[in-house]
C-alpha cells in the first residue's frame, strides 16, 4: 500500500486540522471504561495536541502493555497507545466497544476515536466506547519505531531514474534504511507483522473486558480487520470495513494493481483542470497538464524549492504531495490552484503548505509501514526482477509505477522473511458485516475488494459508483448514501437485503468545482 500517511488523511473530513490531530486534551468523564478502569488501565486526559473535533474533549487515554511475541506471552512487554470517546448512553442502550483503525500500516489512530465520534449521528455515537489505537511501533505506543529519522529530511534522488547508476543510488539507500532498521531495532521486527497488530487488538478486547468487540476499519485497516476476522472470529459483533484491500495481493501484487489505478485517477484529475484551464491556465488538455506538470518536476530536480532551513520541495515532493489527489477530489481545487500560483506567479507558498500538510512523509509511518508489509510475506529478492516489472507499469501508467517502486524497495534487502503466500483470509463463522467501495478507487482498487468480498461470505456489499475517492464513508463533503448504510448498520444492525455480490450501490458525488 503506497503512502501510509496519505491513507489516514482520507478518513479527515476536517483535513488539514484534523491531520494534525493527535490525543487532545479531555476532562475525567463518566463513560463506562474510562470509569472502571478495566484490567489495569489507568485512562486519563490526553495529551495537548491543539486540535478541535466536538467528541475530543470526552476523549481519554491509556497505555496497555502486550507481549512482544505472542508465542511467549510471558516475556519481553512493549505498550500500546489507546484512546476512548466514551459512551454516552443509558447503559441498557450501549453497544459496546467500537475499535477503530485509519489504516497505513503505519498511520497513528488515537485521533480517529474522536473523528469517527464526530462523523457518526450522535445517538449512534452515543451507544458505543469508540476505542482508538496506535498500533504497535506507532506514535505514542512504545517504542515508536524510527529507522533513519532524517530520511525525508531533504529532496530526494528523482524517482525516474535516468540511469543504471542513478537507480543504483536509489537501490543502495533502500538497502541502507533496511540495514538501519536492523541495527536499530532487530529485536522488534520479526514482531511487526498484520498477525501481531491483529493479536494486539484482541488484547485490547481482553484489557477492555469485552467478550465481543465492533469494528471500523479504513484502507489497511480493512486487511487488518480481515487478519483479525480469520483469527477471532467468534469475537467479532459488528465489523465496517470501508475501502477494502485485496488479501491475496499482499503486498508486491497489490501495489502493482494501485499503479495502474492512480494513472486512471491521475488522468481523471489532470482532465478536471484542464476543464478549468480559464481558470487554471495550466493546460487545455489533459496531454497539456500532464506535459505542465512534467516540465515542472523537471525543473524543481535542477532547482527545487527552498524552505526556511535550505531546499525543500523536489520532484519527489511534489508528486507525493499531488498523489492526495488520487486519494481524494476534495484536494483537487487547492493543489492546482498551488501549482498555478507557483507557475504563474512565482508565489511557492501554497505548495510548501500543501507539502508540508499531505506531502511530507513521516518517517515513523514509514518505519512501520515497511516493517508490517515486508514481513507480511516474502517479498522478490532480486532487484533485476523488481526493475523488470516497473520499467513495464511505467509503460502504461508512468505517475506512480517508480514512486511506488521506491517505497517498497526496502522490501528486497528485508532482514525478516516472511511466508511465501499471505495468510489466507477465511471468513466462515463471521456475523454479518458490512463492506462499502468505490469502483474507481486506486489505493484499494476495486477488483481485490472483489477478492475480499468472495472470501467474507457473511458480509454485505455496498459499492460507490464511478467513486475514486479513498474512505467512502469518511468524505467531505460526505456521502449521505454511504453513511445512511453504515449508520443503519451500526445502529441497529440494518443491512442491505439486495441478493448476490452487491447488495446496494450509492451514486458518487459530484466532482469539486474551483
Amino acid at each position: 500500500m503506497r503512502r501510509a500517511a496519505v491513507l489516514a488523511v482520507t478518513a479527515v473530513v476536517a483535513a488539514v486540522a484534523l491531520l494534525l490531530a493527535g490525543c487532545t486534551s479531555g476532562g475525567t468523564t463518566s463513560g463506562s471504561l474510562s470509569v472502571s478502569g478495566q484490567h489495569g488501565l489507568h485512562w486519563r486526559p490526553c495529551p495537548q495536541d491543539g486540535a478541535g473535533m466536538p467528541a475530543a474533549s470526552r476523549m481519554v487515554c491509556a497505555m496497555l502493555a502486550v507481549p512482544l511475541n505472542y508465542a511467549d506471552p510471558g516475556g519481553r512487554k512493549i505498550s500500546l497507545a489507546l484512546s476512548d470517546v466514551p459512551a454516552t448512553a443509558p447503559a441498557d442502550q450501549q453497544q459496546g466497544v467500537l475499535l477503530v483503525n485509519p489504516g497505513g500500516p503505519g498511520a497513528p489512530g488515537l485521533s480517529l476515536a474522536a473523528e469517527i465520534a464526530s462523523l457518526l449521528p450522535s445517538a449512534v455515537a452515543a451507544e458505543y466506547d469508540i476505542v482508538g489505537f496506535d498500533t504497535r511501533g506507532v506514535g505514542a505506543s512504545v517504542p515508536s519505531l524510527h529507522c533513519d529519522p532524517s530520511f525525508f529530511a531533504k529532496p530526494r534522488p528523482d524517482y525516474v531514474p535516468s540511469s543504471p547508476a542513478a537507480e543504483q543510488v536509489l537501490v543502495d539507500r533502500a538497502k541502507t534504511y533496511a540495514a538501519d532498521c536492523e541495527k536499530r531495532y532487530g529485536w522488534l521486527l520479526p514482531y511487526m507483522n498484520s498477525e501481531d497488530l491483529a493479536r494486539d487488538m484482541d488484547q485490547i478486547r481482553v484489557a477492555l473486558g469485552q467478550q465481543k468487540i465492533n469494528y471500523y476499519g479504513i484502507s489497511y485497516g480493512t486487511y487488518l480487520g480481515q487478519v483479525y476476522a480469520t483469527l477471532f472470529p467468534h469475537r467479532v459483533r459488528k465489523m465496517v470495513l470501508d475501502s477494502i484491500v485485496d488479501p491475496d495481493g499482499a503486498w508486491y501484487a497489490d501495489n502493482i494493481s494501485q499503479d495502474y489505478a492512480f494513472q486512471g485517477r491521475m488522468n481523471a484529475f489532470f482532465s478536471w483542470i484542464a476543464r478549468y484551464d480559464s481558470v487554471y491556465h495550466l493546460g487545455a488538455t489533459q496531454a497539456q497538464v500532464t506535459a505542465t506538470f512534467d516540465t515542472t518536476m523537471n525543473n524543481l530536480e535542477a532547482h527545487p524549492i527552498a524552505g526556511p532551513s535550505g531546499p525543500l520541495i523536489g520532484p519527489d515532493e511534489l508528486s507525493d504531495t499531488f498523489l492526495i489527489g488520487g486519494y481524494s477530489n476534495s484536494y483537487w481545487p487547492p493543489l492546482a490552484s498551488a501549482l498555478a500560483s507557483y507557475l504563474h506567479h512565482g508565489s511557492a507558498s501554497e505548495l510548501i503548505t500543501l507539502y508540508r500538510e499531505v506531502g511530507q512523509q513521516s518517517e515513523n509511518e514509514f518505519a512501520v509501514y515497511t516493517a508490517v508489509e515486508c514481513s507480511d510475506v516474502n517479498w522478490p529478492r532480486s532487484w533485476a526482477y523488481w526493475n523488470s516489472d516497473t520499467a513495464a507499469v511505467y509503460k502504461g501508467a508512468p505517475y506512480e509505477a517508480w514512486g511506488n517502486a521506491w517505497f517498497n524497495a526496502a522490501c528486497a534487502f528485508w532482514p525478516v522473511k516472511g511466508p511465501a503466500k499471505p495468510l489466507r483470509i477465511d471468513g466462515a463463522g463471521l456475523p454479518p458485516i458490512l463492506l462499502v467501495q468505490g469502483t474507481l478507487d486506486a489505493a484499494t482498487p476495486y477488483a481485490g475488494a472483489l477478492v475480499a468480498r468472495r472470501l467474507l461470505p457473511s458480509a454485505k456489499f455496498v459499492v460507490v459508483q464511478g467513486s475514486g475517492n479513498h474512505g467512502q464513508s469518511v468524505q467531505y463533503p460526505p456521502n449521505t448514501c454511504v453513511d445512511g448504510y453504515v449508520d443503519s448498520y451500526l445502529g441497529n444492525g440494518t443491512l442491505p437485503t439486495k441478493p448476490g455480490l452487491i447488495n446496494a450501490t450509492c451514486p458518487t458525488l459530484p466532482p469539486p468545482t474551483p
